[in-house]
């Protein structure tokens, strides 16, 4: 009898543990999702304009850079394009954290959270993954173009034997791969430690789940 009283002790025990676990967690834990992504969409839009100062103001400033440009690349709405189109991903990137920030912040369960977390961390995934293969693209594009538009360029390319030519493919080639490394290793820096704590937060509110 003994025993069994001091099992049904133990068990109430764990069972007010566990209440308070869940009331006094979950609003901490919401609170830090919430910030995260709040930052989140802050970095996004700090992105977004350093990408339009970097792109602008060489342009605007150079007539040189704008002149060389408009040889290399023979469709002149070509560059134009590109451009708009990665701001206009960014964009929806930032849109989407913005939402996903607004309805985290409303959240008042724990599952709910954990959905909000995993989608957040999906955006996040596939926002880092475009900006890996559109720099890459980009820049084999922009090599073309140099190698076969740019008048300068295209003279030295005309005295190059097969060798060479093969050597400096290559060299393009490990410049790009190198180019892609560190986007990677900037957003893995800068995402992967907020994406990290997001992790974590998630891990925490499987465990009030159970």
């Amino acid at each position: 009898m003994d025993e069994l009283e001091l099992l049904k002790k133990d068990w109430n025990k764990q069972s007010e543990y566990k209440k308070l676990s869940v009331s006094d967690i979950y609003p901490m834990l919401h609170k830090k999702s919430s910030s995260i992504v709040k930052t989140l969409f802050y970095i996004s839009i700090a992105e977004l304009v350093f990408w339009i100062l970097v792109s602008a103001i060489p342009y605007v400033c150079s007539d040189n850079y704008k002149e060389r440009l408009d040889k290399i690349y023979d469709s002149e709405h070509l560059f134009t394009i590109m451009t708009l189109f990665s701001f206009g991903i960014t964009i929806l990137f930032i849109y989407l954290l913005f939402k996903s920030h607004k309805t985290i912040s409303v959240t008042d369960n724990a599952k709910k959270l954990m959905e909000n977390i995993i989608k957040t961390r999906r955006v996040i995934k596939y926002y880092v993954l475009y900006n890996l293969i559109i720099g890459g693209i980009s820049l084999l594009i922009g090599f073309y173009y140099a190698l076969h538009n740019d008048p300068e360029t295209a003279k030295n390319m005309g005295s190059f034997g097969a060798t060479e030519r093969t050597i400096m493919y290559l060299i393009l080639l490990g410049f790009t791969i190198i180019f892609i490394l560190v986007i990677w290793l900037f957003y893995k820096l800068i995402y992967g430690l907020l994406l990290k704590r997001l992790n974590r937060n998630y891990k925490e509110l499987e465990k009030l789940e159970v």
